[in-house]
């Protein structure tokens, strides 16, 4: 590191955590749904700070991003896996076109306006708003044979490009997916969704938040009188809230409460759900009682929280699993939340569910705890990382990286970026098919993943220094509007494809285009302008895949690029 600024001069690793810390700082920033983030506010400040002269130099940026990669690759990789079934069939081609999309455009752009490799490689990370492409482009640099100043200056282009283009990415993505999709559709978002919801039978956003002060979830117990006669889903279904009837008492004698099994005058029926619903139970079903002695504890919940492991459960709806005999326990037992990709899906019978999805259940036990059995494995809490399987990882990603296959005469090689993005994700279902082997707790992945992205980028975005100001004479405003290209191209067909083609249903389908370009900020002003959160449906498959298709764009186009040029 080298730094001709008093302070830094003297204590030079000062610059790189004033870097990031002020880039997050910056990132912070919201006008609506839109927010800079992180990884940009810290290229900005670096770009800045790189005009002082001072610079990162070794293998620090390496390292970091090594990490990042793979912390990526293993987080996602039980998801991965997952999507690639036929009832994701659908979706899979999104995140294809965005691929093609995204590569043809830019690559039509090189001879026409002279970019190198690392300008149109930033184009394409800054325009799709793939950070992870700034560092698979960047390190697939290093394999074209260029002299050590060249590299450097399109790395410096990288980074600038990648800024130059970012911000149009992401405000013209979330613009299209909530206002312009929907009214190219003739839908209006709000009106569609809540309909969608009410075929898929979901929860109503009512019943979200009912009861701040109070316990969400209840028990309650009823003697049988108004409702004899009444089938177990029929009852349910007239108390609404999704509530569920966990047991049934005859003769003081427990039997069990299947979905077609008639109520009898007299018997004690035990039920879970929203509070708000359970207070009108009585009118519907009769009066309330205690339940029958030694059976006290039937209504005493607990909370399970496990991951989806089961080959039977995966690409199942909630609805299909509640009327299968070998999943019958699950009928039992509330479904509370789902957690995939980080974001809560809408729990509908028609909600599918996938491996590594986090399921929060509320029920008695035995039931609740033969339903997570029936689901997968109760979550494992641990602080310890498995840093021999960590790097043991990293290591065989890189040996996969350094191999190259020349292609008409064009090295192709997935570099160390690729290399171990690609070992993460088989590391990561490794994992989770194996939960003693490779424990990582999820705080340390995603540190792993925001620490090593920030250091790799201050460090490109530093050694940039005044190249940046270079290209930016050179390419003017001209980058941004070829941006604007590169992320409403890929859109643009995929709602057109989506919607005449593959025949999705318009509040799944803007989630989707949402996901195959990875934007968090699109799907937040979709479920906004929506209010629902059916079109995370759509989201989590593409941007599941996404994630992983996209990065591999980074080697693609610089080795393209080159050899255009």
């Amino acid at each position: 590191m080298q730094c001709s600024v008093g302070f830094f001069n003297d204590v030079p690793m000062a610059v790189l955590f004033v870097t990031v810390g002020l880039g997050y700082l910056i990132g912070m920033l919201r006008a609506g749904p839109i927010r800079l983030g992180g990884v940009c506010g810290t290229l900005i400040v670096a770009l800045l700070l790189g005009q002082t002269g001072c610079q990162m130099h070794g293998e620090l940026k390496e390292v970091s991003f090594a990490l990042f990669i793979f912390a990526m690759g293993y987080a996602g990789g039980p998801q991965f896996f997952a999507n690639l079934n036929r009832s994701s069939l659908r979706y899979m081609a999104l995140p294809l076109i965005e691929a093609v999309v995204v590569l043809t455009v830019v690559l039509a752009a090189v001879p026409l306006l002279g970019l190198d490799a690392g300008t149109a490689a930033g184009l394409a990370a800054g325009a799709a708003t793939e950070s992870a492409v700034v560092g698979t482009a960047a390190e697939a640099l290093r394999h074209l044979g260029l002299d050590t100043a060249e590299v450097e200056r399109m790395e410096a282009n990288i980074a600038t490009a990648y800024t130059l283009t970012y911000l149009v990415g992401l405000i013209s993505i979330v613009f299209f997916t909530s206002q312009i999709a929907p009214a190219l559709l003739r839908i209006n978002l709000r009106t569609a969704s809540k309909e969608m919801a009410a075929r898929l039978e979901a929860a109503s956003d009512d019943d979200v938040a009912t009861q701040p002060a109070l316990p969400r979830l209840v028990g309650r117990a009823y003697r049988v009188e108004q409702a004899a006669g009444m089938t177990a889903s029929a009852l349910e279904n007239r108390i609404g809230g999704r509530t569920l009837l966990i047991s049934v008492f005859r003769g003081g004698t427990p039997i069990d409460p299947k979905a077609g099994q008639e109520l009898e005058t007299g018997d004690v029926a035990a039920v879970i759900g929203v509070r708000d619903k359970l207070l009108k139970a009585g009118d519907l079903i009769g009066p309330e009682v205690l339940l029958p002695p030694g059976h006290a504890d039937a209504l005493q919940l607990a909370e399970l929280q496990v991951i989806v492991r089961k080959p039977a459960v995966n690409g199942r709806t909630l609805g299909e699993l509640a009327r299968e005999a070998t999943q019958r326990h699950i009928r039992t037992a509330w479904v509370q939340q789902i957690v995939r990709s980080g974001l809560s899906l809408p729990i509908t019978p028609a909600t599918r569910l996938q491996h590594g999805d986090r399921v929060t259940l509320v029920g008695a036990d035995p039931a609740l705890t033969a339903a997570g059995q029936e689901l997968g494995t109760e979550v494992r809490t641990t602080d310890v990382t498995d840093l021999v399987f960590l790097c043991a990882g990293i290591l065989l990603g890189l040996v996969v990286g350094s191999l190259t296959l020349n292609v008409g005469g064009i090295p192709l090689t997935l570099g160390s970026g690729g290399g171990a993005l690609l070992s993460g994700l088989v590391f990561g279902w490794i994992h989770f098919k194996r939960p003693s082997i490779g424990d990582m707790p999820p705080a340390a992945v995603q540190l792993l993943k925001d620490l090593g992205l920030a250091v790799f980028v201050a460090c490109v975005g530093l050694s940039a220094g005044p190249a940046a100001i270079s290209l930016i004479r050179e390419h003017g405003m001209v980058l941004p509007l070829i941006g604007l290209a590169v992320s409403l191209g890929p859109a643009c067909l995929s709602l057109w494809i989506g919607h005449k083609v593959l025949k999705i249903e318009g509040p799944l389908l803007v989630g989707a285009i949402a996901g195959q370009h990875v934007s968090t900020p699109a799907i937040s002003a979709i479920m906004a302008a929506s209010q629902s959160s059916v079109p995370l449906l759509g989201y989590t498959v593409t941007y599941a895949i996404a994630n992983v298709m996209l990065p591999v764009l980074g080697p693609i186009i610089i080795a393209l690029a080159h050899s255009m040029r």
